[in-house]
């Protein structure tokens, strides 16, 4: 069996790049692409390669952003226009093979193990792509050459923007062992310091750590990633149709102000059950897990979670478990400044599962009637035709307010 050739794809610095494709005079200038401060997302998504030299770093808020470079040219993202590029590059990929496997909106590996005989050696397909997608499209990528995911992942990180790095099978020992453990894929600043604590600073230091001590520590997860620096990875990449389905749905949001009762989140926790609720009936699925992750205005993240008896999708069940979650876990030590809220475990429509005496199945149908009912009314009408009053405050669409000057929201 012939060794598998891996290449992973990396568009450098995306989100800025295209603002400054479609805006020639941000060229020459030190671009951030940054969230709304008025909606508190007040961070940085993406910056150029000259930002990027006066230590400008994506998720920093944007005033210290403006302190490392104070001329720094802050625009709002266009995420419609990055789904444009994104699918014009992907079209170039899918050229070379149909083997393509997105990772988010910026990344892609290809499998081009059976397109050689017709575009040329690995590096050559490699460069040809590099220099298409600069001219064609006119942003630049990274591409990462090797025989496995994990390492052409990494080796299109070591050298950015515009290039081509090879990661052979002889340069495991002698180049990637050497490099820092957090440069591996699936290492994790949490893990970095666990890694930190017990004296793991490189990749070969994971690498040689003993199997059955990586995998008391870490469980399957070190295993795992004892395995990738060792190059061990036979991972597939996958076609579009491949992608395993989806085990979860999450939805969340910055709030406008912070929050510092439980009457002042449970509107917000509603609202994203309700929007986590259609999608779970858009795609047949029920949930058994609900999860909650609250971030405080300190930026620290709590997360907590519990199995439903029964599997469900309705929004005011998850609604129900989320808060109960939250009642018990969260005594606001910190006011809260974003919710996310996530449907896990997700189960099919045709799934049989055993009945509860703790359950009022007469309730549950009802409540999934309920919402299929305003779903079928918000898409004819509009998704505001029909509001719970408890969440009129965080509806953002003025035309409720504008078209009923006498109109006041009531408390629930």
């Amino acid at each position: 069996m012939s060794e598998r050739i891996i290449l992973h794809c990396d568009l450098n610095n995306f989100f800025a790049s295209v603002e400054c494709f479609l805006d020639p005079s941000l060229k020459d200038k030190n671009v951030a692409v940054c969230g709304s401060v008025e909606e508190r997302h007040g961070i940085v998504l993406a910056k150029n390669e000259s930002a990027k030299k006066y230590g400008v770093k994506t998720g920093e808020a944007i005033w210290e952003a403006k302190l490392k470079c104070p001329d720094l040219v802050c625009v709002n993202p266009h995420y419609d226009k990055y789904i444009e590029f994104s699918k014009k590059v992907r079209s170039i990929y899918d050229e070379y093979t149909d083997m393509v496997e997105p990772f988010g909106i910026d990344e892609c590996w290809l499998d081009i193990t059976g397109s050689t005989s017709l575009f040329g050696d690995k590096m050559k397909i490699a460069d040809e792509l590099r220099k298409r997608v600069k001219k064609e499209v006119g942003i630049t990528i990274s591409v990462g050459v090797s025989f496995n995911k994990i390492f052409a992942k990494l080796a299109s990180d070591i050298k950015k923007p515009d290039a081509v790095t090879l990661i052979e099978k002889e340069d495991i020992q002698s180049k990637i062992w050497k490099m820092p453990c957090g440069d591996l894929f699936g290492v994790g600043r949490q893990t970095q310091k666990q890694f930190k604590a017990l004296g793991i600073k490189t990749i070969g230091d994971i690498a040689n750590v003993p199997e059955n001590v990586m995998k008391r520590v870490f469980g399957k997860s070190g295993v795992t990633l004892r395995n990738y620096a060792n190059g061990i990875d036979f991972s597939p990449v996958l076609r579009e149709s491949e992608v395993p389905p989806v085990k979860s749905v999450s939805r969340g949001i910055t709030c406008k102000r912070d929050l510092h009762s439980y009457e002042e989140i449970s509107p917000v926790v509603i609202s994203l059950c309700e929007k986590i609720s259609h999608s779970l009936r858009k795609h047949g699925f029920y949930a058994t897990t609900v999860r909650v992750a609250l971030k405080d205005n300190q930026l620290a993240v709590r997360e907590f979670q519990q199995k439903i008896i029964t599997p469900a999708r309705a929004a005011d069940v998850i609604y129900e478990n989320a808060m109960y979650l939250i009642k018990n876990n969260y005594f606001f030590p910190l006011p809260v400044r974003a919710v996310t809220v996530f449907a896990c475990n997700l189960v099919g429509d045709k799934i049989s599962y055993q009945l509860s005496f703790d359950v009022d199945y007469n309730r549950l149908e009802k409540l999934e009637k309920l919402d299929a009912n305003v779903d079928m009314i918000r898409e004819k009408f509009g998704s505001d035709i029909i509001v719970r009053a408890s969440s009129l405050d965080l509806c953002e669409s003025k035309r409720i307010r504008d078209n009923c000057p006498s109109f006041k929201p009531l408390n629930s």
